[in-house]
């Protein structure tokens, strides 16, 4: 254990102008308590990412391997299998996917960029990556095609032309298919874009090229000439071929669908518009939008299946978009919930020369993902199993905790079970290749996300897995229908009112207490038994900051001060009396809260029952302050919020309000800010530029503050906290980007004057509360006793404690107060505190008291229920020094300190970051011990040992740091992290070294070896007459020898990171390895055995050949010429 540290001595001599204390180390400490945690048990990697493609553009199907690739306009690829098995990788450039090609059953991928570049993807390794990247310099891409177990690829171009790439090596052949060749002479107009490229199911040599104007090219590549052509008026979106090669169909612009004949010249066969009105005096029916994807697919004993997306007739407006799926006479229009970005059909098998069989259609909206079951009636959807809900509603908060209690999951999920919808497909999800990996990392995970619409939902996030658990719905407590006048006096909130901002969840207790974004406060039991709540118990709390002479302080400091609850709480309630309020509690329009609790009985489920709603209600016309912390203890029965008023205690127990003070009385006579009372009516008046910080108005002191300690009280400036997010129209108003700003001295204030102006008075009134930690420890300096306390923390740095008195345990709980006296202020630090944590003597981790989970609707011994509490695993006895039992461990956005108790100093301190400042903090357990880890607003992940601070970690992460990561970004213990990458996307990290030594055993295999389905019997009479499908040598073809070289200029071959080898050489599993050396040992017996066998029959063939000979010969031996 080092003892000494020159970097403290160094923030120590920086620090010495600053009015907090200068550090003393003392010794003692040190000697006392060694620290386990290394830098060597560090490191920081990506490690999955859930949710949704972002914006996704293009997807494509291996109907051997049955894994399914969607590509984003971000350039991410994410590749899914069965349940369980899903990859993301990364295009550097960052374009758009325009088109995705598997080679099918070879673990290879092709995906073409909106850069004009094509890349290989190596699929048999875990974690895919690039093999080879073209990138064409003269020509833009338009589209691709790969044909079945062809290594040749055909890129058709914004100009018109064809070129070929070998796959395996990724160089251009010389061989290309120019417009000008390819259209009739006499043809003037350009031909306008490659739109579809495919080649005859019956015959490789022929290839149809689909160009945008209208014109299709069916394209003899051994004779190096156009076959047919055929035009028609409209533009072509897509091509599809009947499975015999003598069909195709084109969908064009206008929403009809045409048939052509191969060999038929001139007109279609048949033109069919599916959703157009067909007049009666037999003119063209009225044109519709385009359809812009057509598939044809053709069943062994059927009629075909013409599945198509778009073609609606132009007086559906407002209609949701639509798939069509004609089959025989019948014609199914499914309805999609958003704008439909591909489709695909999957089929039996993988060769398009034999009958398609189609079973299922996936469907790739911008939203979500739907996969269509054809083989039963009514088409009904597959059940989804992978986790691509996130953003049902968009997320405005999330928690992470790993490591929690065994029963919690079973629990949440027996009880989310039962919300699951009915009337999905029977059969099994189709998308089902790949293998789970075999990671042995068996502790639970639980991530909860808040939503704007005001659902929780509960994920189970073990094993590097996501699967919903349960959802709850906090917006059924509320009265959803709102007068014209209240929605017009609302403007808090008016987009998304029930948004979740805040959650606060013990896993022992399973107590849930959820903050929304409308100033109200539920807390949830969990109940396996379904009740009937007649009246939602509700408490009415005013938390405001003026200091009128009515209002005054109270003297004992124990019971209510400036706020209090009105009377509307529930008849059992015993409150304590209450204070004059300054305004009538019904009459005044200036009481009312933003939402109204529902006066109906209320039906509640097994799950997440609500125990009490409690809301802050207006003051003196002006809208309550949203809250900006949040805290509970089941152990004591209290919840505690804050805002930029002050803060409440709540007891959930009694259902009564046991604190309400403001933000300056925290204090008592003790402020060391020189503030003066003011009513909130002022706070509406821009000062000192708060309300305008964008717009360069704020003084310095406003702009140095980070957003968490800059709270105004004006409706319209959003306030940026840590640990919870907003709704839709929240995070539009966020006001100061955290990237913006990484530069400025964002120091805290308080080596500036106070007093020098009327501006920083009026600030520093503004302190809010930002932090809350409840813990038994010693209330004062020189305790002898552990008593419960809760600690707060404001965002002007300043950490003050409240001792809490309980009531005995048992039937003197419900009916005695709880009594919580301010005990005076512990330390103050530099920017708004973030985290409050406790460690015991011997420096672990001291979690706060908890009571274990119980039925709470079971009444026979309910009320006789003694209520646990968890037992405190240090008491002064045991300690080797009575003075000094427990540390207290504080991070703010700018430096950490480790207080020793009850001496009350200060041991250690650590400045994080002078020119940024912190977003999230957490004190996290790893195996080898606690340590705090730190998220900055720069990007940096940092993690610091416990209690020396010495840093341990620093890793540039992410170099600009957007809103949303900067909101969602969390800890959680065992070297666990996520955040939201994307509106759709969680993405986990993890910042311990052994869980990045066993990543890679617990990421699941996306390529398994399965043997390709034999090819399609050709038949006797096809066989004799020639009428199977015609084999092409591509090699002789499209080979350097016969095509000779492509234009240097035209491409640019780029290796890639993932190795030059080729597909055949790539790494992967041993087990891989030897599947398929097992698979080629396996064909290459099959293929001895047969030519044993041909061998066998030609020497068969031979000795009778040899004997008919001989006989021939005997027989004519003595025979004349003329006796012949």
């Amino acid at each position: 254990m080092k003892k000494f540290n020159i970097r403290k001595v160094l923030d120590g001599l920086k620090e010495a102008s600053s009015s907090t204390p200068t550090v003393q180390v003392g010794p003692q400490e040190n000697h006392l308590i060694p620290e386990s945690l290394q830098s060597e048990h560090f490191q920081l990697c990506k490690t999955v990412r859930h949710g949704f493609p972002y914006q996704p553009s293009a997807m494509a199907f291996d109907p051997v391997q049955k894994i399914l690739a969607i590509g984003t306009q971000r350039g991410a690829l994410r590749i899914f299998g069965c349940p369980g098995v899903e990859c993301y990788c990364q295009h550097e450039s960052g374009a758009a996917v325009i088109q995705l090609q598997f080679l099918i059953n070879e673990g290879a991928l092709v995906s073409a960029l909106a850069d004009d570049s094509v890349h290989l993807w190596n699929l048999r390794q875990k974690r895919p990556a690039v093999l080879h990247s073209l990138k064409f310099n003269r020509e833009r891409i338009t589209f691709c095609h790969l044909p079945f177990q062809s290594k040749w690829l055909y890129i058709g171009t914004e100009r018109g032309n064809v070129h070929i790439v070998n796959v395996e090596s990724f160089m251009l052949s010389g061989y290309v298919i120019m417009w000008n060749k390819a259209i009739e002479l006499s043809s003037k107009a350009h031909p306008g874009p490659v739109v579809h490229i495919s080649d005859n199911p019956m015959d490789e040599g022929k290839l149809i090229i689909g160009f945008e104007s209208g014109i299709v090219v069916l394209w003899d590549l051994k004779s190096k000439k156009a076959d047919y052509r055929y035009t028609y008026d409209e533009a072509i979106h897509s091509v599809a071929w009947h499975h015999e090669g003598k069909q195709f169909i084109c969908s064009h612009s206008d929403g009809t669908l045409t048939i052509w004949n191969v060999r038929g010249q001139g007109k279609p066969i048949q033109t069919i518009t599916p959703h157009g009105k067909q007049p009666k005096d037999g003119k063209k029916p009225e044109p519709c939008k385009p359809i812009l994807k057509v598939e044809y697919k053709t069943t062994r004993n059927g009629e075909p299946f013409i599945i198509l997306s778009g073609g609606l007739s132009f007086d559906t407006v407002g209609r949701l978009p639509c798939l069509t799926v004609m089959h025989g006479k019948s014609t199914a229009v499914l309805e999609m919930d958003y704008p439909i970005v591909d489709f695909l059909t999957l089929c039996e098998t993988p060769y398009p020369n034999d009958f398609q069989e189609p079973y299922a259609v996936v469907v790739l909206l911008e939203k979500d993902l739907v996969v269509i079951d054809l083989a039963q009636n009514g088409y009904p959807i597959f059940e989804n199993p992978y986790p691509l809900t996130i953003h049902e509603s968009p997320v405005t908060c999330c928690e992470y905790f790993a490591d929690c209690p065994v029963d919690l999951i079973p629990a949440l999920y027996s009880a989310g079970s039962r919300q699951k919808r009915q009337g999905y497909s029977k059969r099994e999800w189709p998308i089902s290749g790949g293998n789970w990996g075999q990671g042995t990392q068996s502790y639970p995970e639980i991530i909860i996300t808040g939503h704007a619409d005001g659902t929780v939902k509960f994920w189970d996030a073990s094993a590097i897995m996501l699967q919903v658990l349960y959802k709850l719905k906090t917006a059924k407590v509320f009265d959803r229908s709102r007068s014209k006048e209240e929605k017009g006096s609302a403007e808090v909130s008016d987009e998304d009112p029930f948004a979740i901002q805040i959650l606060a969840w013990c896993p022992e207790s399973r107590m849930l207490c959820v903050a929304g974004v409308s100033a109200n406060l539920l807390i949830y039991r969990f109940s396996k038994l379904e009740v009937t709540t007649e009246v939602v118990q509700l408490l009415e709390v005013r938390l405001q900051c003026e200091l009128n002479d009515s209002d005054s302080p109270d003297g004992g400091g124990g019971e209510q001060t400036s706020g209090h609850p009105t009377p509307r709480a529930s008849p059992q309630t015993s409150g304590p009396p209450s204070h004059p309020s300054t305004s009538s509690n019904n009459s005044d329009s200036g009481n009312i809260p933003c939402l109204k609790v529902r006066n109906a009985p209320l039906k509640q489920s097994p799950g997440y029952q609500v125990d009490l709603v409690v809301q802050l209600v207006w003051v003196s016309g002006e809208p309550s302050q949203q809250i900006t912390s949040l805290a509970l203890n089941s152990s004591y029965g209290l919840v505690v919020f804050g805002n930029s008023n002050g803060l409440a205690v709540v007891d959930y127990m009694q259902k009564t309000v046991v604190l309400n003070l403001g933000t300056v009385e925290l204090y008592g006579c003790n402020d060391p800010y020189q503030r003066q009372p003011r009513s909130p009516r002022k706070t509406r008046q821009p000062s000192g530029g708060l309300c305008d910080i964008n717009e360069g108005s704020a003084t310095s002191e406003d702009r140095c503050k980070s957003p968490t300690s800059v709270l105004s009280s004006n409706s319209n400036l959003q306030q940026f906290y840590n640990g919870g997010g907003r709704g839709a129209k929240m995070s539009r108003k966020l006001s100061l980007p955290t990237e913006l700003k990484p530069d400025l001295d964002r120091d805290n204030s308080f080596s500036r004057s106070r007093s020098s102006s009327v501006t920083s008075i009026d600030k520093d009134s503004k302190e809010a509360i930002s932090s809350f930690h409840f813990c038994e420890t010693y209330a004062r300096k020189g305790d002898s006793i552990l008593t419960p306390c809760l600690f707060v923390g404001t965002s002007l740095g300043t950490v003050l404690c409240l001792a809490v008195t309980m009531p005995p345990a048992g039937e003197q709980r419900q009916l005695q107060p709880v009594i919580i006296a301010p005990a005076g202020m512990l330390v103050r630090l530099k920017g708004s505190v973030l985290r409050m944590s406790f460690l015991d003597s011997s420096g672990s981790h001291f979690p706060p008291a908890y009571e274990p989970w119980f039925e709470p609707n079971i009444t026979t011994d309910g009320e006789e229920r003694v209520r646990k509490r968890r037992p405190v695993s240090v008491s002064p006895s045991t300690s080797q020094d009575l003075s000094e039992s427990q540390y207290v461990v504080v991070c703010s956005e700018k430096q950490a300190k480790v207080m020793s108790l009850p001496s009350q100093t200060c041991i250690y301190k650590h400045s994080i970051t002078e020119t940024s400042f912190i977003l999230r903090a957490d004190v996290v357990h790893m195996s080898q011990g606690p340590c705090v880890a730190c998220f900055c607003a720069n990007g940096h992940i940092m993690t610091l040992s416990l209690p020396g601070l010495r840093p341990l970690m620093d890793v540039n992460y992410l170099p600009l740091t957007d809103m949303r990561i900067a909101r969602t970004f969390c800890f959680s213990n065992l070297g666990q992290a996520m955040y939201m990458c994307s509106p759709t996307e969680i993405q986990r990290i993890t910042y311990s070294q052994e869980v990045c030594e066993n990543l890679q055993e617990m990421l699941g295999e996306l390529f398994t070896p399965v043997e390709t389905p034999e090819a399609p019997n050709r038949g006797f009479f096809k066989g004799l007459f020639g009428g199977g499908a015609q084999s092409l040598d591509r090699e002789e073809l499209f080979g350097e020898v016969s095509a000779g070289k492509a234009s240097r200029t035209l491409a640019q071959h780029i290796p890639g990171p993932g190795g030059i080898e080729g597909m055949k050489g790539a790494a992967s599993g041993v087990v891989g390895e030897l599947a398929r050396a097992r698979i080629a040992l396996d064909e290459r017996g099959q293929k001895l055995g047969e030519l044993e066998d041909r061998t066998a029959a030609m020497m068969g063939s031979a000795d009778s050949f040899s004997k008919h000979a001989h006989e021939m010969m005997l027989k004519c031996k003595d025979k004349k010429w003329y006796q012949f």
